[in-house]
């Protein structure tokens, strides 16, 4: 008949006692009465077939199946332990791997303080950072492909996901160094109206997009858009080209190129809002760190 497979209790027993080769001195370290160690050592030995110790009045010894059993039953434990350890850790947010979209223009804001503050508590979770503009975020978010989102202007009429604001600012102009209004300090955005526009395209961040515009149409006008680009560099880019002006979030000024001038805009009372985003039926443990530490993050205002 079929010998079952040891217990690990059985295992840790047969190791203390290995290690000792005393029967007192293993059932005190064990924690135990002697009769219980050597029932649980009789049972092990039932189940291997053979004796795996000598007693004799001189003392304890292994016999040649117990030194064989000891480094197999050493293995057993420690793979117990590690895997306790890493189940653990994983259970606690401590480790494990967290999906971060994050939109580009969020690279000169938020995220590296963020990420930084994330990876010095939480140094072994591995983080897959994906850039996405907001539209694939969301939809990202609702695949679960991404657990946790940076954006901007996150979008209504998402009862499946939250949203906790971590940074307003201003729009300001971006003009070419060359436009009349550079010399100013600050452009009324009427002034605009004649000139092209370089804007994101609505499909990827509808409300920033609709923000824009209506900053513009509460001047008076329609912007004429003359070229679409996804990624803000991308609009700096076609600005200092001479193909248009921009309107964008104040954080856009870290962008240094020699031929782009940014400048704020009257009114200047519009913000634009930075956000995180994640499935509300996430239970778990990273992703609720990783909001931990946006919540521990300094309230920021870019003017």
């Amino acid at each position: 008949m079929e010998r079952p497979e040891p217990s690990l209790a059985q295992l840790h027993t047969f190791a203390v006692l290995a290690e000792e080769l005393h029967f007192g001195r293993a059932a005190a370290r064990l924690g135990i009465a002697q009769p219980p160690l050597s029932q649980q050592i009789r049972r092990l030995e039932d189940r291997v077939g053979h004796a795996l110790f000598s007693r004799a009045p001189g003392g304890v010894t292994l016999t040649a199946a117990g030194r064989e059993l000891l480094p197999a039953a050493r293995r057993a434990l420690a793979s117990l332990t590690d895997g306790l350890a890493a189940a653990r850790a994983a259970g606690s947010g401590r480790a494990g791997r967290l999906r971060i979209g994050f939109a580009a223009s969020l690279a000169l804001t938020v995220l590296p303080g963020l990420l930084r503050t994330f990876r010095e508590r939480f140094p072994d979770v591995r983080m897959d950072i994906h850039e996405m503009t907001t539209t694939p975020q969301i939809a990202a978010l609702h695949d679960r492909t991404i657990d946790i989102g940076l954006l901007r202007e996150p979008p209504a009429g998402e009862p499946e996901l939250a949203f906790r604001t971590v940074l307003t600012e201003s729009f300001v102009a971006v003009l070419p160094s060359t436009h009349p209004l550079a010399a100013r300090r600050t452009v009324p955005v009427g002034q605009l109206a004649d000139s092209p526009f370089v804007l994101l395209p609505r499909a990827v961040g509808p409300r920033l997009h609709d923000r824009i515009t209506g900053l513009c149409a509460a001047a008076g006008f329609t912007p004429r858009v003359a070229q679409h680009a996804v990624e803000w560099q991308t609009v700096c880019a076609l600005v200092e080209a001479g193909l248009g002006v921009s309107l964008a979030p104040a954080s856009i000024r870290r962008i240094r190129l020699k031929g782009v001038a940014f400048r704020r805009i009257e009114p200047g009372a519009a913000r634009t809002r930075v956000a995180v985003a994640w499935r509300r039926d996430d239970t778990s443990p990273l992703v609720a760190n990783l909001l931990a530490a946006v919540g521990d993050q300094q309230p920021d205002r870019t003017s």
